[in-house]
């Protein structure tokens, strides 16, 4: 990204020029969470589709054991922890710092994935060099304030979320759902980028039987599979209630919890009899995926859920809301089950007769990993590399 700050290179819309873009977020890897999993897998992608990348973060409790991405420029800035979220830091405003970085290599098109102190004054600087802005919309904070007490700043997160993303050229949401959603509550400029999914990774020729003797299970027995964090948002309960339900009719059923939270240690003591994985990455998870017999997936904060993905590319029928992703992949009855979001009672309903069913069970997995193959990340690469293009094209048309 090394540049002549007096000039604004603009790469027009369908150019094969490789861009310099830089990309400002609150999470990545070492972070373990779909956000920053998107984004490296989106950085990592342009990077090998030719394009200068400059990140722009805070630096993180785990990144003594971060990765190596010694082809990424990299600039960490201070943090602090994030409320109800302890083990993530959120940026301190660094307009003065980015102004000065952006001056000296000046990028193409900043792009902002998160919403936090470090992408507002992301926001600023950026208007003030008049540098060409995307935007990603990726967590549905207003809707996680009802979980953690303060319902009653809805109203006002909704409005600076609005504001934030009104001041891009673009913004990214993984789903046509969403991206109607955000238009009734008067969002602008949106474009549907969904999520990919590593299907040679989260594959079903990962299943072993040594993990799942570990986890109690034999060759009959049914294993119910949940991936997320451990958190009120993600309606852990209904899973509880269902593996519950399903235990008083089957004895040889288990529950697999794989992540982390703050209901951990609750959860852990209340129900001794369910496995609790922890975090699990790379292959480790996707043997987890893989072993498991069915997914059951709660949560209706998401704004995809990458997780129902990499089940159905693992082999699993999903039981799940018709909401976020699951809404867009699964088509009830032929590679999984969708519930009418809310409805719990059904969804308990539903798991069970699925759990009685394993031909169907089985058929529903091939189906579902299917649906994953056709989810490649290289064509999630070329769409935004599309818009890229257009923002910068976009921007140079207002100047002029």
């Amino acid at each position: 990204m090394q540049a002549d700050p007096s000039i604004d290179v603009v790469c027009l819309n369908g150019s094969s020029l490789p861009m310099r873009i830089a990309v400002v977020t609150e999470t990545y890897p070492p972070d373990i969470n779909g956000v920053a999993h998107t984004l490296s897998k989106t950085v990592e992608g342009l990077k090998a589709r030719g394009h200068a990348l400059w990140l722009i973060r805070p630096r993180q409790h785990l990144d003594g054991v971060k990765p190596d991405r010694s082809l990424t420029d990299e600039t960490l800035v201070r943090g602090m922890p994030i409320p109800f979220y302890k083990h993530l830091k959120m940026g301190f405003p660094a307009k003065r710092a980015l102004t000065r970085l952006w001056t000296l290599h000046r990028p193409d098109v900043v792009h902002i994935a998160t919403e936090g102190p470090l992408g507002w004054s992301a926001l600023q600087a950026a208007k003030k060099l008049k540098l060409p802005v995307s935007s990603d919309f990726r967590t549905n904070f207003h809707a996680y304030s009802d979980h953690y007490g303060i319902g009653w700043l809805r109203g006002a997160i909704m409005n600076y979320m609005r504001k934030f993303h009104n001041a891009a050229l673009a913004t990214m949401v993984p789903t046509p759902a969403l991206a109607q959603e955000l238009v009734n509550l008067g969002f602008e400029r949106l474009h549907v980028v969904p999520r990919g999914v590593d299907t040679d990774l989260f594959h079903p020729a990962r299943r072993s039987s040594a993990l799942r003797a570990q986890w109690g299970a034999g060759d009959e027995s049914l294993v119910l599979l949940c991936v997320g964090r451990l958190a009120a948002e993600k309606n852990l309960s209904l899973v509880l209630s269902a593996f519950e339900r399903l235990v008083g009719v089957n004895a040889h059923v288990k529950l697999v919890l794989v992540g982390d939270g703050p209901l951990k240690p609750s959860l852990e003591k209340k129900h001794p009899e369910v496995v609790f994985a922890g975090f699990r990455t790379g292959e480790d998870l996707a043997q987890h995926y893989a072993s498991a017999d069915m997914f059951l997936f709660p949560s209706l904060t998401e704004t995809f859920g990458n997780v129902t993905l990499e089940a159905m590319s693992s082999g699993l029928p999903v039981v799940a809301f018709r909401h976020a992703a699951a809404a867009e992949l699964i088509h009830s009855g032929v590679n999984g089950q969708l519930i009418e979001a809310g409805d719990q009672s059904a969804f308990m309903q539903m798991a069970e007769q699925l759990a009685e069913m394993h031909a169907l069970r089985s058929q529903m997995g091939q189906e579902a990993r299917i649906t994953a193959l056709g989810q490649a990340w290289p064509l999630i690469f070329q769409k935004t590399e599309k818009i890229f293009r257009q923002v910068i094209q976009d921007h140079a048309q207002q100047r002029h």
